[in-house]
């Protein structure tokens, strides 16, 4: 039997994840593998919609500076984590350039990989400045990035840009990502018939709302491949020792809360591939032994995430910005704002405040004056939105 095919003991997969010792590893090197002989074990596979496809259930996000972190690059490829998700827009991180530094001194991954990049605006100058970047003469999948609506993407201009990039071979499939109005932005995506692939915001918080199901069913049937991303849901501000608590089954089965969190969205059968961000060594350990971990969760370790989510659920922003945008008098991109504080709070490789600096000036200065009063009382999650828009002016200036 292939070595990634059996189980990942318990106390390997704690290992993994830096629970047991420090510097403790569930992975052996390649000089190790070599010596004894022993294949480097690899992430499982699965189907990418009607693409003829598989991809890796475990994707790279790499929204973080990849010019100065090549090793996650080469550890990640070594264990078959093989979807790798860019865009236009991260290159302040590098994200491009030195994903095309590692193609450059390992030109022989390249036809491993399963590449992903977005573009916004002009798309066709958006991907050559890619290809540039990534130094390949191609992308497996190219999204538009961040589509609120499905009629950002329904316009006969992208659609011909599509096909023409495809004859071109500069691009194999074509999709778009979208944080906000997912279901909505799915179920239109499924009527068009050429969404090869779509990249949402997917997590333990999401997947129970009907109209998600609902949205996964049509791309199901349409033949779209899912990628999650956001799979930890991380929200703004801090969980308390009651909140954390919650998470104790959990952590008593030897899985990390993270653990947990991504599993759950890899298990998925709608779901081809997870993407998370790997900005260092101990989540790229952490996050290829829950891949690797052949031991699936049980129901009463999705109630416990669910009740986790239910629990925390005022801090979370699930992206529905046509409900609170909707619901002001002045026009403020609502979610756009809490994502960068989400940033700020959980992802520091990421440059909140720049992000923040790009939205328009006059926005900014309003930003901590407006009553936000209707547009909490149409928030699902309850957010305190008022208080997260001043946090946000005072902590992103």
């Amino acid at each position: 039997m292939n070595p990634a095919d059996l189980p990942v003991s318990r106390r390997r997969f704690l290992q993994a994840s830096g629970a047991v010792g420090l510097g403790a590893m569930l992975l052996p090197s390649r000089i190790l593998a070599a010596a004894t002989d022993t294949p480097i074990p690899t992430v499982a596979r699965k189907k990418f919609g009607r693409t003829g496809v598989d991809v890796s259930a475990l994707g790279l996000g790499c929204m973080f500076d990849i010019i100065d972190n090549q090793v996650i690059l080469r550890r990640t490829f070594d264990h078959g984590v093989t979807y790798w998700d860019t865009a236009a827009g991260y290159e302040r991180m590098g994200s491009e350039t030195g994903i095309g530094m590692f193609f450059e001194k390992n030109p022989e991954a390249r036809k491993e990989i399963f590449l992903v990049t977005k573009g916004r605006g002009n798309l066709a100058g958006s991907l050559e400045g890619s290809l540039r970047r990534l130094k390949t003469d191609h992308v497996d999948l190219f999204f538009v990035h961040g589509a609120d609506s499905i009629s950002q993407v329904d316009q006969p201009e992208i659609k011909a840009f599509a096909e023409k990039a495809k004859k071109d071979g500069k691009i194999k499939f074509f999709g778009f990502s979208t944080h906000s109005n997912m279901p909505e932005c799915l179920q239109g995506a499924a009527k068009l018939g050429w969404i090869d692939g779509i990249m949402l915001t997917f997590n333990y918080r999401e997947m129970h709302r009907p109209e998600m199901q609902a949205a996964l069913d049509a791309c199901e049937k349409a033949g779209i491949g899912l990628t999650a991303m956001k799979t930890m849901a991380s929200r703004s501000g801090r969980e308390t020792p009651e909140q954390a608590a919650l998470l104790a089954p959990l952590t008593a089965k030897e899985f990390t809360p993270g653990q947990a969190k991504l599993k759950v969205v890899m298990e998925h059968p709608q779901i081809a591939c997870a993407c998370v961000q790997m900005p260092n060594m101990r989540y790229c350990q952490e996050n290829i032994a829950a891949a690797l971990d052949r031991v699936k969760l049980d129901l009463a370790d999705r109630a416990t995430l669910e009740r986790y989510a239910a629990a925390t659920c005022a801090g979370y922003c699930s992206g529905c910005r046509h409900l609170c945008e909707s619901a002001l008098a002045t026009a403020i991109p609502v979610r756009d704002v809490m994502r960068h504080l989400m940033y700020h709070h959980h992802y520091p490789e990421v440059d909140a405040r720049a992000l923040f600096a790009e939205l328009p000036v006059d926005i900014r200065t309003q930003l901590p004056h407006l009553d936000y009063a209707s547009a909490e009382r149409v928030c699902p999650n309850r957010l305190p939105i008022g208080r997260l828009m001043r946090e946000a002016a005072q902590v992103l200036a």
